[in-house]
């Protein structure tokens, strides 16, 4: 099915699923609710791509009891490959980023940060500041070898967006439905996540940004201290007005729907780790639609992208890991020229050099510099050259506080006829604090740079987003949630945007 000629169809089948998935959600949530021994909460936002470790310490310790790593290889690597069954944040691999979009065009930044700041996570050491068992997260619902977490939220909002002198207010109703499946297996696990939102406008005429988000997840624990991943995911959103490849003046920018497979190896060779990596994504636009109501088909858009990543590191110290890596990434698009008459299929190539730093239970990450060639089949486009930084940190500098830092690097195709692209350095952090055991703040925020060639007609613009969220747990069935949010594209042509969000919610969770 063409999803540009049926956009109209398919946004209504897509409305009725996250409609019927909302009721499902409820429908489980109002489930018998049996009694046993509470577990942490396994879940974790995705956008930090940090995968945080199990603390080798009984939940029950004293605060400030941190016990330096002093494991071997293989039990460091075991411990490893059973956290990444159920942390759900971070991708199946955090070191190898399998993702084949940039995470700056996924929506909205700032919906990123609002859904994020009342999203309950495990913290780096994995313990509570105090250990109330009446405030712990819910089990969750046994449902044979599986544990199902599913949560519900519904809350009302209001926002303001300003380009210029133009003002375009909104308040509605949105839903957000989560929900995690994992394994309880001897060897081997499976993790499957799923996130949906829903909105709804109530007044205003500010676009809705509906987001799908399904991922799945196959650790396999082989011999030799072999440990392989066998990954797929399908992620719908609605691309952001702000984005340089947003169509101008549409009032309603085109659905995009990508569809990930991946597989990964990861291998310990006594002091030294090798891992290897594959990704293929499909990606497929819609139509966006002008204010008087012009379809414009941006099917020339249409691709597939596969990357191969392979890295090796040395183990100096349990503490401390160097690291070499390199990638080869092939674009195809759909048609051979868009509808500019540009082909823009590309190939290209890079590697990094960086460190891996892991402290224990206190803080753990890594960061790696490098370089990036995209070369275009067209003559006409320029190759896109750029240095790149990567890099994630996560660090608990006392019993109930975590901060997370993030780096990333991405090259994006433009567009725009005769313009090749732009690379992206985005920056994010987050500081989460538990203020009372019923009680967390979290603070996210972070800043995009696009950094277009010195040849480009456009000019370079910065992205800058904040958002703080509470979060106060009602009972271990129910949370009210509390957010607000600011965000400004600035612009050094053309006028600069402003957008501000705030809402209030209400979780329910089993």
């Amino acid at each position: 099915m063409d999803i540009g000629k049926n956009k109209a169809g398919g946004d209504s089948l897509r409305l009725t699923a996250c409609a019927a998935s909302a009721l499902l959600g409820w429908g489980v949530l109002a489930m018998p609710m049996p009694v046993h021994a509470q577990l942490l909460d396994a879940s974790q936002s995705t956008s930090t791509n940090l995968t945080a470790a199990s603390s080798d310490t009984d939940n029950f310790d004293l605060p400030g009891s941190d016990a330096t790593t002093t494991t071997s290889s293989k039990s460091r690597t075991t411990k490893a490959a059973n956290q990444a069954a159920t942390d759900t944040a971070a991708s199946p691999n955090a070191r190898l980023r399998l993702d084949g979009i940039d995470p700056t065009t996924t929506g909205s930044t700032l919906d990123d940060d609002l859904r994020r700041v009342n999203l309950r996570e495990t913290s780096v050491d994995d313990l509570k500041a105090q250990q109330h068992p009446d405030r712990e997260d819910v089990q969750g619902i046994p449902l044979g070898t599986f544990t199902l977490r599913p949560s519900v939220n519904q809350s009302i909002n209001v926002e303001r967006n300003r380009t210029g002198s133009t003002n375009d207010d909104r308040s509605f109703l949105q839903t957000d439905l989560r929900s995690t499946l994992t394994s309880d297996w001897d060897r081997h696990a499976l993790t499957v996540t799923g996130e949906g939102v829903w909105q709804k406008n109530l007044s205003g005429n500010g676009a809705e940004q509906p987001n799908v988000d399904i991922n799945a997840d196959l650790r396999l624990d082989l011999p030799s201290d072999t440990t392989a991943h066998i990954t797929a995911g399908y992620q719908f959103f609605r691309e952001d007005t702000s984005d340089p490849n947003a169509i101008a003046g549409a009032s309603k920018q085109s659905a995009v729907n990508q569809f990930d497979a991946g597989a990964s190896l990861e291998r310990d060779f006594g002091l030294l780790r090798g891992t290897t990596a594959v990704a293929l994504t499909r990606t497929v636009y819609s139509d966006a639609t002008l204010s008087d109501g012009t379809q414009v088909t941006l099917s020339d858009r249409n691709q597939t992208a596969g990357t191969w990543r392979g890295r090796i590191g040395y183990e100096l110290s349990p503490a401390l890991i160097p690291f070499l890596e390199a990638d080869l990434g092939k674009t195809v698009y759909d048609q051979s020229r868009d509808s500019d008459g540009y082909a823009r299929s590309n190939q290209s190539y890079g590697g990094k050099a960086g460190i891996e730093l892991d402290l224990g239970d206190k803080m753990k990450g890594e960061l790696g510099f490098g370089y990036q060639h995209t070369e275009f089949d067209d003559s006409r486009l320029a190759s896109i050259d750029s240095p790149t930084v990567d890099g994630n940190l996560a660090w608990s500098p006392q019993r109930g506080t975590d901060v997370s830092i993030g780096l990333s690097t991405s090259v994006q195709p433009s567009t725009t006829a005769g313009e090749s692209g732009y690379t992206a350095y985005q920056l994010t952090s987050t500081l989460s604090q538990e203020l009372r055991d019923d009680l967390t703040a979290k603070l996210t925020g972070g800043t995009i740079w696009r950094d277009y060639p010195s040849n480009s007609a456009f000019a370079d613009e910065t992205e800058y987003d904040a958002a703080l969220g509470f979060t106060w747990g009602i009972n271990r069935y129910l949370d009210l949630t509390s957010n607000v949010g600011y965000q400004l594209t600035s612009r050094k042509t053309g006028d600069d945007t402003q957008q501000l969000q705030a809402g209030v919610g209400l979780t329910v969770k089993r």
